[in-house]
């Protein structure tokens, strides 16, 4: 049968979001992107000086925020409408400084806690392509597919410079390579739900494959399963 929940994890520029949103939009599914949560408590929290190393202020900054992702409210392209307190902050949580900073708001285990319930909420409802970094491994492990997407760190580094730069933001190479490896090791070591293939997870090299390859290989699978 056709698998009700389909968890999609891998590092950043992995192709999560694209090839997820483009998954559930083929099947007819609630795309979610989980790591949306943790990015727009990270975006509160330094809008409001809340020190990023401070769980505690973190969680309860979390527990006190009213945190949504709903369908695109603006046809600029995103895949979802980021909300906190109300307020569309989709493009801020994407901003470098956010970018820079989740991995340490994301390690905190009073944040993850308070964010769970949340995303499992959502996969409670079924139909649903959820992406992140711990969702085949915690957040739903019983999921019906779990895929995990990855690619060397060159070949991320080059896809999310394209990214900015279609924003129209010209980035320096060398940083955002630095940028991308610190996160990388910060959500590999965390001590809580580190950033790892489920042991049942497909694992899928993006590294030769284009967009349209990737979605094209997953939709496969799912329609083998399907028979």
């Amino acid at each position: 049968m056709r698998p009700a929940v389909i968890t999609i994890d891998g590092p950043a520029g992995s192709g999560k979001t694209v090839v997820g949103k483009r998954i559930a939009d083929a099947l007819g599914y609630l795309y979610l992107d989980t790591g949306a949560f943790y990015r727009a408590v990270t975006w509160l929290a330094l809008s409001r000086g809340i020190n990023p190393h401070d769980g505690a202020a973190l969680a309860q900054l979390a527990r006190q925020a009213s945190l949504e992702i709903v369908p695109p409210t603006v046809a600029d392209g995103r895949p979802y409408t980021v909300l906190v307190d109300g307020k569309d902050v989709t493009a801020e949580i994407t901003l470098p400084d956010v970018a820079n900073t989740v991995s340490i708001v994301a390690a905190h285990p009073e944040v993850r806690a308070e964010l769970l319930p949340i995303q499992r909420r959502v996969a409670g409802q079924g139909n649903v392509v959820m992406a992140g970094r711990d969702i085949g491994t915690v957040v739903v492990p019983k999921a019906d597919l779990k895929l995990y997407l990855d690619a060397p760190l060159p070949i991320r580094v080059a896809r999310r410079i394209a990214q900015l730069r279609e924003r129209g933001i010209d980035p320096d190479p060398a940083q955002i390579a630095a940028e991308m490896a610190e996160r990388d090791r910060l959500d590999q070591a965390r001590a809580v739900a580190p950033l790892r293939p489920a042991p049942d997870a497909v694992i899928v090299d993006t590294a030769g494959l284009g967009i349209a390859e990737e979605v094209a290989k997953i939709l496969d699978l799912i329609a083998k399963r399907d028979r």
